[in-house]
C-alpha cells in the first residue's frame, strides 16, 4: 500500500510539474502518462519479490532487488521514448524516476526501521530450531542473539545422539514443543546428506523451512551463486574483486555526488569555517597524513576541532586509557576537543573538507575509514584488506555505531564491505549516514 502510495503521488505530481514547467499550462496527459508509468513500475517491484520476508528487514537484498526492477523500467522507458519521442517520457526519465526512486528508498528504509524495532522484542521472526553439535550451534546461536534485526529469534537446540538414525522424529518432536517454523542445520559430524534429506521429509510443506548454515561467513549474496553439479548443491563464492567497470562506475558516482554536496552546503562550509576560526588560535582546516588505498600515504582534510598541538597528547592520552594496542585511536572524553569542536563532531560537520579528498581521487564518500600509520601498522594481516578499497568519509561501521562499536566488529563491517560493495550499498550507506547527522543519537563523539 505504501509503495503504490509513493509511487504514484511522485510520479504523478513530478509528470505533471515537467509538463506545467514546459508548457505553461495544465493539461490531462501527464496525469495518465504518470499513472501508466506508476503502474508499471509497480508490477516490476511486484515481479522482482522486493516484498519477500526473505529479503526484507536486513541485507541490501531488498534494495538490490528494486534497484534492478527501477532499471528495468528505466530501460523499457527509454526504448518506448526513441520510438515515441514525447516531452512526457523524458520528464519520465529526467525526473520522475529518480525523484521516485530516491522516495521508495526512503519509505522501504522507514518500514525496516519499524520492523528492527520489533524484531529487537522478538516479534515478526522466524522461530529458528538449530540442528547440530558442538561450537557449530553456539557460533549460529550467538550471531542470532547478537543481531535480533536479522529477524532470526532461536527457540531450541536439537543435538543428534549417536549416528544420528532418529534425527528427523527428534526434529519433529522438536518443532512440536517450540513451535519453530524454520529448521537451521548448522553442521554435525554425525549428520549425513541422508540425515539432512530425512530433515527436510519431515517438515510441513509451505509452513517450515529448512536451511543450511555454511562454515563461510561474511559473503553476500552477489558473490554467492548455487551451482549444483553431479546431483549435489555446490556453492559456487566468486572472489572478491572490483572490476575496471565497477571502479569507473564508483568514481563517477563519488565524483557527481561530492560536487552536488559542495554546491549545496558552501554556505555551511563558509559559517563553520568561521566559527572555526573564532574558537581559538590556529588554522581553520586540520591537515594529517593518512593511509589510504594499497598502502599510499595522502593529506587527509578536515575542520580543526582540538586545540593546537593536540597529536603530541595522543601517546601520553592512549597509554592512560589503556588503549595505546588496538588500531582504534579513540579518547573518551577527549579534553583536546574544544567546546565548539564537540559539536563540529556530534554532526560530523568536521568531516565536510573531505568532500575535496573525494575530488581529489584520493578518497571515496563511502570506504573503510583512512588510519594513521601506527594504527595501520598494528594490523593483522586479515585487517590489512581494508586497504584494498578506496578510504571513505563514511562507511558501513560508522552507521552501524559510529564511537561506540570496539575494533574488531568495526573491521568485521569494513571486510564486509570491502568483499561485497556494490553502488546500491553506497547509496544506502549515504542514506543512513544523512539520517545519523540529523539525529547523531549518543553514540556520536
Amino acid at each position: 500500500m505504501t509503495d503504490t502510495l509513493v509511487v504514484t503521488t511522485v510520479v504523478v505530481a513530478a509528470m505533471v510539474g515537467w509538463e506545467a514547467l514546459l508548457t505553461g499550462a495544465p493539461s490531462w496527459r501527464p496525469f495518465l502518462t504518470g499513472a501508466v508509468l506508476a503502474a508499471g513500475w509497480l508490477t516490476a517491484i511486484t515481479l522482482a519479490d522486493t516484498r519477500s520476508h526473505r529479503v526484507t528487514g536486513a541485507g541490501m537484498a531488498e534494495y538490490r532487488r528494486l534497484w534492478d526492477a527501477t532499471l528495468t523500467v528505466v530501460a523499457t522507458v527509454a526504448v518506448i521514448a526513441v520510438f515515441v519521442p514525447t516531452a512526457g517520457l523524458t520528464g519520465a526519465l529526467v525526473l520522475a524516476m529518480p525523484l521516485g526512486f530516491v522516495a521508495l528508498m526512503v519509505e522501504r528504509a522507514w518500514w525496516r526501521s519499524w520492523l528492527k524495532r520489533k524484531r529487537r522484542y522478538g516479534r515478526w521472526s522466524t522461530r529458528v530450531l538449530l540442528v547440530g553439535s558442538g561450537s557449530s550451534v553456539r557460533n549460529i546461536r550467538d550471531e542470532f542473539h547478537a543481531n535480533p534485526q536479522a529477524g532470526f529469534r532461536v527457540v531450541g537446540l536439537c543435538e543428534p545422539v549417536g549416528d544420528g538414525a532418529g534425527i528427523a522424529a527428534q526434529v519433529r518432536r522438536e518443532l512440536a514443543a517450540t513451535g519453530a517454523d524454520t529448521v537451521v542445520v548448522t553442521g554435525s559430524d554425525v549428520l549425513a546428506p541422508e540425515r539432512v534429506k530425512e530433515i527436510s521429509w519431515a517438515l510441513e510443506s509451505g509452513h517450515q523451512h529448512l536451511m543450511l548454515a555454511p562454515s563461510i561467513t561474511d559473503i553476500a549474496g552477489p558473490r554467492i551463486r548455487t551451482r549444483p553439479a553431479c546431483g549435489l548443491p555446490l556453492i559456487h563464492v566468486e572472489t572478491p574483486r572490483l572490476t575496471r567497470s565497477a571502479r569507473l562506475t564508483k568514481r563517477c558516482f563519488d565524483i557527481a555526488v561530492s560536487l552536488g554536496i559542495i554546491v549545496l552546503v558552501a554556505p555551511v562550509l563558509l559559517a563553520v569555517a568561521l566559527v572555526v576560526k573564532a574558537s581559538g588560535p590556529g588554522p581553520v582546516l586540520y591537515r594529517q597524513q593518512r593511509i589510504g588505498l594499497g598502502g599510499r600515504t595522502f593529506e587527509m582534510l578536515k575542520f580543526r576541532t582540538m586545540r593546537v598541538g593536540a597529536d603530541t597528547e595522543l601517546a601520553a592520552l592512549l597509554k592512560a586509557q589503556g588503549t595505546c594496542e588496538t588500531p582504534l585511536f579513540k579518547i573518551k572524553d577527549d579534553p583536546r576537543i574544544t567546546p565548539a569542536g564537540r559539536v563540529l563532531r556530534k554532526y560530523s560537520l568536521d568531516e565536510l573538507p573531505q568532500l575535496f579528498n573525494v575530488l581529489s581521487g584520493t578518497m571515496s564518500l563511502v570506504g573503510p575509514r583512512p588510519q594513521i600509520a601506527k594504527e595501520v601498522a598494528l594490523y593483522s594481516g586479515s585487517q590489512r584488506r581494508r586497504l584494498l578499497a578506496s578510504p571513505g568519509i563514511t562507511g558501513l561501521w560508522q552507521v552501524s555505531g559510529r564511537s561506540s562499536m570496539d575494533w574488531a566488529h568495526a573491521v568485521r563491517l569494513d571486510l564486509y564491505y570491502v568483499e561485497n560493495w556494490s553502488l546500491i550499498t553506497d547509496v544506502v550507506i549515504l542514506l543512513r549516514t544523512f539520517r545519523a547527522v540529523i539525529a547523531p543519537g549518543e553514540t556520536a563523539h
